[in-house]
Formats: C-alpha cells, structure tokens, sequence
C-alpha cells in the first residue's frame, strides 16, 4: 500500500512504537525523506497523504498518527472463502479511496473524505479465517493464539476477531468516517466484535516529530530494531504472506493511580531507563542501548526485574519484535458508578509469533517490575498480508492455487 524506501522506512522507524509488555522508552524520529515518491517539504508526520499501493500495507512503518481505531469483526456463519474474497475486494475500493482522500464507492457522506490526513487503513486475518473451507493449508507459519500468561485477566469483550481493520488519521473524524464505511461494507459478511480505540502524542508544540509518551509518563519506543534488523525483525517471507507480517494485539491496563503513588526513582528503576527522556539510566541519549553489565557498588544499575533487562534481545535470544503502541481510555459503569479505565494498546508485529512474541511475553510474565502496575485484559493475533499494486486487492496471495 504504501511505497516507500528502506531508507525511509527506517528513518520513520523511530515513530513507531512501544517497548514490551506496557511499552516504555523513546526518541525522537526523522520523517520519510518521500512518502510514495512525493518529495518531502517539511519534517512533519501530519497532514499527509500516502500511496495506497507498495510492498507492504501503510499503517506499519507508517509515522504514527493521533488517532486509531482498531476494529474487529467476527464472520458470519455463511461467509465462506467466495464471499471473504468479495469482501477483500470491497474493502481494498473502499482503503485506496480513503487513502487518496476521495468518497468510498457507495457513501453516504462524500465530503467526509478529503487527503492530507495521514490516512491509513491496515486490514489483517485471525484465526477464524483459516478454519474456512479451502484455507485451512494456509495458516501462516508460526501464526497461534497467546497462550494464557500467569499476570492476564483477559476479558472477552477485548479478545479474538476473524478479520481486523486498524484506521488511522490525524483526527478522529477522519477515522470515525472511515470506520463507519467498512462496518457498512462487512455487514452481509461480518458482524463488529469490538472496537478499541487508541491515541498518541506524535510531535512536541513546535510540530518537530517525536516517539511520545504513555500514560505512564514514559517516553516510549526508543528499543525499536531500527536499520536492516527492523525488516528481518517484521517482515515474513512465508508462502502467500512474504512481504507481511504477523501482529500481536494486547490491550493493557494500567494502574495509574498505583504508579502515581510510587516515587520517581522508583519508577524509573522498574523501567531501566528516565522518566525525563528515555535515556538508560546507565547513561547515553534516548536511542543508546543500555548497558547490561554496568554496576555501582558491586550492583546492577539495571535491575535484575528491570523491564528493559527482561525484554532485551540478550536476555531472549536475539528475540525482537515492533512495537507501535497506543494510549487508550474507557468508560463505563459499574454498579451505577462511572469507571474509567486507562492502558495501552500494545500492538507488535513481528515475522512469527510463536517464535518472537510468546517467548519473549513468557520472560515478562515471570518477572517483569512492570506487572505491579500493568494486566492484559485482552488478546488478539492476527496474519497481515502484504501491500498490493494498482489493479489488486489485499490478501489475494491467500487465495492463490
């Protein structure tokens, strides 16, 4: 969908993500020098318009923008492989359509859509889709549920879904809209399972892009696998998904009134890196690794449950993933009292889940200081294919032979 560069895509890398299983860390990003071989005029990642076409879906190394709304649908008993098919031929109208900044075929409300809203509409398969008849041989491998972890409390209302579009956009008109016209195309083929929506802080008050910050108060994504790493990190090369990849969904709440009670150093030591600007807290800038072996009187810096030490690559066997993470918050009552809740949508993609995600969720689930303040309360994996050019429709590779 969207065309760009190696050189680009790392460079909007940084934008990305968060870092494990609550997200943490930083830096700030350098935006696309083109974005689907449009010259860049200024360093921003807002009011843009990208390609719907290229080697992989837009809304992976894409900059991040303000709002998302990740939505799920679940099949109806009667869409077999023929009609997931039409409806993957719809949906892909209706992403080049909103991408460009033109109407959908069929709206209702034309003067929704306009471009320069740094649009992108990601659409993935979940496991629902390799039960049907005629796809069952194409289950990607690697590509599984979570396995319940010790620290979930996972509520079905947050979990699973056969197919997934992930909307983003600068504002949240732009991505309701958008919303509103693939829940009305899927309507004789699926029914909406849930809908998780999510925001971020992607530029400072001059409108230079930065990686943001979560609820926490950390700035978040500086551990990202940046350069040739990141694409071997991501993109799969197996059978009719090579040039997609495989994404986790976990949505995570946090206990920030717990967090506000702990003090700063504290804080800090169960991340491994500052509050301040993401820094190791064994020294260096927000993008510096952080040093494993440093000690001071005969200790670690960074702590043995340290999640910076739990998640990293030496600590899990060269083990990476993406991390592109999401604030969220949600009301709701409970026994006639308002509740909010807050977390984070922590959305990671990588090349094979059950290799890269599980393991390295398994070593966080045992000792992880960020599980005094963070609980996963919903799971979802799913398969995304990669990018189409003019003239194709996503996820045709699924249906080849």
């Amino acid at each position: 969908m969207c065309q760009v560069s190696r050189r680009s895509v790392f460079g909007a890398a940084g934008a990305l993500g968060v870092a494990g299983a609550a997200g943490i860390a930083a830096g700030r990003i350098t935006a696309p020098e083109t974005v689907a071989g449009t010259p860049r005029t200024d360093d921003g990642v807002i009011g843009r318009t990208y390609s719907p076409y290229g080697e992989h879906q837009a809304g992976i190394f894409t900059p991040k923008t303000q709002v998302s709304d990740l939505v799920a649908f679940d099949l109806l008993p009667q869409t077999d492989k023929a009609a997931l098919g039409r409806l993957l031929r719809t949906w892909t109208g209706d992403v080049v359509a909103l991408t460009e900044g033109r109407p959908a075929a069929g709206d209702f409300a034309p003067d929704m859509a306009q471009p320069g809203v740094s649009f992108t509409a990601l659409i993935g398969f979940g496991s629902g889709v390799f039960e049907l008849d005629g796809l069952q041989a194409k289950r990607p491998a690697g590509f599984q549920e979570i396995p319940p972890m010790e620290h979930d409390k996972l509520d079905e209302r947050w979990n699973g879904g056969d197919l997934l579009v992930w909307v983003s956009a600068d504002d949240a008109t732009s991505v309701s809209h958008a919303v509103r016209r693939f829940v009305t195309d899927a309507a004789p083929f699926a029914t909406r399972r849930w809908t998780q929506r999510g925001f971020w802080r992607s530029v400072d008050q001059s409108g230079t892009p930065v990686t943001g910050r979560n609820l926490f108060g950390q700035i978040d994504g500086s551990a990202n696998p940046r350069d040739d790493v990141l694409m071997d990190t991501v993109i799969s090369h197996d059978d009719w998904l090579s040039g997609g990849t495989q994404l986790v969904v976990r949505r995570i709440e946090m206990d920030l009134a717990g967090w506000d009670e702990a003090v700063r150093d504290r804080q800090e030591a169960s991340v491994g890196r500052r509050l301040s600007d993401g820094a190791p807290l064994t020294g260096g800038d927000e993008l510096d690794d952080i040093d494993l072996e440093a000690e001071s009187d005969g200790e670690p810096i960074i702590a043995l449950d340290a999640h910076a030490r739990r998640s990293h690559p030496d600590h899990n066997s060269g083990r990476r993933m993406m991390r592109r993470g999401l604030n969220y918050t949600h009301d709701e009552w409970i026994d006639g009292e308002p509740v909010e809740t807050s977390g984070l949508l922590f959305c990671a993609f990588q090349a094979n889940i059950a290799d890269q995600f599980i393991p390295v969720q398994r070593m966080l689930d045992q000792g992880d200081a960020l599980n005094e303040w963070t609980t996963a309360i919903g799971s979802a994996v799913f398969a995304i294919p990669p990018g189409f050019q003019e003239g194709g429709w996503i996820g045709e590779g699924l249906f080849a032979g």
